[in-house]
């Protein structure tokens, strides 16, 4: 679990490919939308010229992270450094030294994910030197969740991935509290960007936040009225006497 407020979870909708997918984040705003970089061992990776090409048309609110596996740093370097990407998410064996290396070349913000099965594997992520960690299942956009009792309570702010969908989306929010969600194959049909499926988890997202929202203001407006002695007020919002 973690200290961090859930109203603030962001979303993030990864393995972006085509112009349709792109159209679609347009309508839906997750918070930021990923680009596989160079793997050709996924189905989902773009080479770094179609990034260009795609982030053109990427809405100016949504961030574009490039996520990329073992890859140069001078590949990651050049797509942060010409403006192509806001963040970079390194998803392989990627170790602390290389993090800091990339760290002085450029104050873009950096994403690095952890294979968790164990505790230990916890205890590793939070001491990486990136700004952010990601907890998933394993290799990425599998579809597969892990034991999130494994995930104590996290002072510092980390992505969740691994198997969140719509079905299970509002639980990892509300007891896991990740700073943000990473979504691929739930909100994929055969293989391609659903555009429902990507308006309806961020639906579900926006809605919990509103939620919240409502009962803190809600909070707020009785104690308000408890403190300023009008019983009155607060009779009629909690519905009980004073």
């Amino acid at each position: 679990m973690t200290a961090q407020d859930h109203s603030k979870t962001k979303i993030k909708i990864c393995g972006l490919r085509r112009r349709e997918d792109i159209l679609t984040v347009n309508e839906a705003k997750p918070d930021y939308c990923g680009f596989i970089v160079e793997f050709p061992k996924s189905f989902r990776s773009v080479t770094a010229d179609q990034v260009r090409e795609l982030v053109k048309e990427l809405a100016p609110e949504i961030q574009p992270v490039g996520v990329f596996v073992n890859a140069p740093m001078e590949l990651v370097r050049t797509l942060l450094d010409d403006g192509t990407l806001a963040l970079a998410q390194l998803h392989g064996q990627e170790d602390e030294s290389y993090i800091r290396e990339l760290k002085t070349y450029t104050d873009k913000l950096i994403i690095k994910a952890f294979s968790i099965k164990t505790a230990e594997d916890i205890e590793k992520a939070l001491q990486s030197p990136a700004d952010y960690i990601l907890l998933d299942q394993g290799g990425g956009g599998t579809g597969k969740t892990f034991d999130w009792s494994l995930i104590p309570e996290i002072q510092r702010p980390f992505f969740l991935a691994g198997g969140i969908g719509a079905s299970n989306l509002g639980q990892a929010i509300r007891e896991i509290h990740p700073y943000a969600v990473d979504l691929s194959s739930s909100v994929e049909t055969e293989k391609r960007k659903d555009p429902m499926k990507i308006r309806q988890v961020v639906d579900i997202v926006r809605k919990l936040y509103e939620e919240d929202t409502n009962v803190k203001r809600k909070i707020w407006n009785t104690w308000r009225a408890v403190h300023s002695g009008d019983t009155d007020e607060c009779s009629a919002r909690t519905g009980r006497s004073i």
